[in-house]
């Protein structure tokens, strides 16, 4: 099978900014004019912190491959989809290509806000490399597919997040690119939404054998469409190859991340403001407990901190948990309990309590969101580990059905007979 992206040596290097104090203008002056003093005088200057994102990436990808790129926070994914893209050079090593690049890295890349939808079909197409020609024949078809037709001739930047999404995938998926290159941005969408983009690179690898590297946290949709799966941490290949293989070996590894501290975990999103500094189970006495039991009550505290005079007053805090092969289950999430909003102390605690655990037993990963006023603040892809142990969950004290543990929800049933 041809080569059709070639990665070699790859590497990424950047540079820590050091943060400082605001300076005026005269300080800049004293500061210049120092300089030649400073130097003869043999004063050290700090060097600048340097860390690397990749280094020594080697990958060979085939023709109709679908690559999916998993790792955890910080493990360099994105960095390596915008060397891909061209957006960012490497320091080292290089890509060579055979066909043409596509890529749909952010929501609505390429859009003016003042533009109308149907204007930034054709400037977002033609960024893309798509010719005037092209994108009017396809026209109809992209609008279908984004199902914004009655948005269409609306400036862009009334449109929702979800709205702009829509269109942006749609104008990249009907372009004739030989490689697809896709971040996580399909999460903006809704499930609907996110079933069709699914299918649609299902079918663009199946009938016009199109390459895609496609960037998600959601193993469900990385062992639905990728031929091949690529693991990454610390900016390095960690393993390469089969698919379920690579998704065991990610979720090994942040399962063990997960029992580590959580205030020092650097593997994390968000703006920083406010950190999730500890995660532990407690009782209905308010008493640690080192694991939960299927069918009995179980409280989820998370610890925190905040910025000195950070305002607290629009908050949400949510947990996701995942089962062993990171399937996602349910979500916990304070703004479906809660009224209005949620303000909360700087520092302090929040507790979720679970009146009726439905896992049955086994090991599920919680992923833990802090968001302000809608932005992210602090995000732990598996912030902790809930350990089950065997309870009575059915009223004939029987816990999960046999075969069935660690592998889904539980949930309370009847049958009848004639």
């Amino acid at each position: 099978m041809e080569t059709i992206v070639k990665i070699e040596n790859l590497g990424k290097e950047y540079v820590i900014a050091e943060k400082s104090r605001y300076l005026a203008l005269r300080d800049t002056f004293v500061k210049v004019l120092k300089l030649p003093v400073n130097l003869l005088k043999g004063k050290k200057f700090r060097k600048k912190e340097k860390f690397w994102a990749l280094r020594d990436v080697n990958l060979e990808v085939k023709k109709g491959e679908v690559i999916g790129i998993i790792g955890r926070n910080g493990a360099g994914k994105s960095t390596l989809l915008k060397i891909l893209s061209r957006i960012t050079d490497p320091t080292e090593g290089k890509i060579t290509y055979q066909g043409s690049v596509a890529s749909l890295l952010e929501v609505g890349t390429g859009f003016h806000p003042e533009l109308t939808g149907r204007e930034n079909v054709f400037l977002n197409g033609s960024i893309l490399g798509m010719s005037q020609k092209e994108i009017s024949k396809k026209f109809n078809q992209i609008l279908e597919f984004a199902g914004v037709e009655d948005f269409i001739d609306m400036p862009v930047k009334r449109y929702s997040s979800g709205m702009q999404v829509r269109l942006a995938f749609s104008v990249a998926a009907h372009l004739e690119a030989d490689i697809m290159i896709i971040d996580e941005v399909l999460a903006v969408g809704d499930a609907e939404f996110q079933r069709k983009c699914l299918g649609k690179m299902d079918e663009v690898t199946r009938t016009s054998g199109r390459t895609i590297f496609f960037v998600s946290h959601d193993m469900g949709a990385i062992r639905r469409i990728c031929t091949r799966a690529v693991v990454l941490s610390n900016g390095k290949v960690v393993k390469d190859g089969n698919v379920e293989e690579a998704i065991s070996y990610y979720l090994d590894d942040v399962r063990s991340i997960s029992q580590k501290n959580l205030k020092n975990r650097e593997d994390r999103r968000g703006k920083g403001n406010v950190r999730f500094t500890g995660l532990h189970l407690e009782n209905d006495e308010c008493k640690s407990m080192a694991n939960a039991i299927s069918g009995e009550p179980v409280n989820i505290v998370l610890e925190y901190e905040s910025q000195k005079n950070y305002s607290l007053k629009n908050c949400r805090v949510s947990i996701v948990f995942s089962d062993k092969i990171g399937q996602e289950l349910f979500k916990c999430c304070t703004s479906v309990t809660h009224d209005g909003n949620l303000e909360l102390p700087s520092s302090g605690k929040v507790k979720c309590r679970i009146d009726r655990l439905p896992f049955g037993r086994g090991d599920y990963l919680m992923k833990i969101f802090f968001e302000v006023n809608g932005v992210v603040e602090d995000e732990v892809d598996g912030g902790g580990l809930l350990e089950v142990l065997s309870g009575k969950f059915y009223e004939t004290g029987k816990g999960s059905p046999q075969g069935w543990d660690g592998k889904g929800v539980l949930v309370d049933h009847s049958w009848k007979t004639n």
